[in-house]
């Protein structure tokens, strides 16, 4: 949080106002993945299995081209969707929870 601060500072002294406000107001959610446990950290603040999934779908509606109506394209995507879920890359655990393994101290 302190160096938060002092980012804020330091944008107020370049006279911008607006980005040290929109600091302020992210900093708390953007750090929030530190309530869990240090080994966690890396896999909650990045989005890597959602990039992937997206990249995959945009690589197949490449191949089709154009689309004759919305409901096509809504269909390719729920069948790699499926596909994702019933196949090994689906089933693979992302996170290791326990129970009582969130940090009970607060962050901010």
């Amino acid at each position: 949080m302190d160096k938060a601060q002092q980012v804020c500072a330091r944008l107020r002294e370049l006279r911008l106002g607006e980005a040290a406000k929109k600091v302020e107001a992210g900093i708390a959610e953007t750090l929030c993945y530190m309530n869990f446990p240090q080994e966690h950290w890396l896999r909650i603040r990045t989005n890597n299995g959602i990039e992937r999934i997206m990249r995959e779908i945009r690589r197949r509606t490449r191949v089709v081209g154009a689309f004759p109506d919305g409901n096509s394209a809504l269909m390719l995507v729920c069948a790699r969707l499926r596909y994702v879920t019933t196949t090994a890359w689906g089933e693979k655990r992302y996170l290791i929870i326990c129970n009582g393994c969130l940090r009970k101290k607060k962050m901010f």
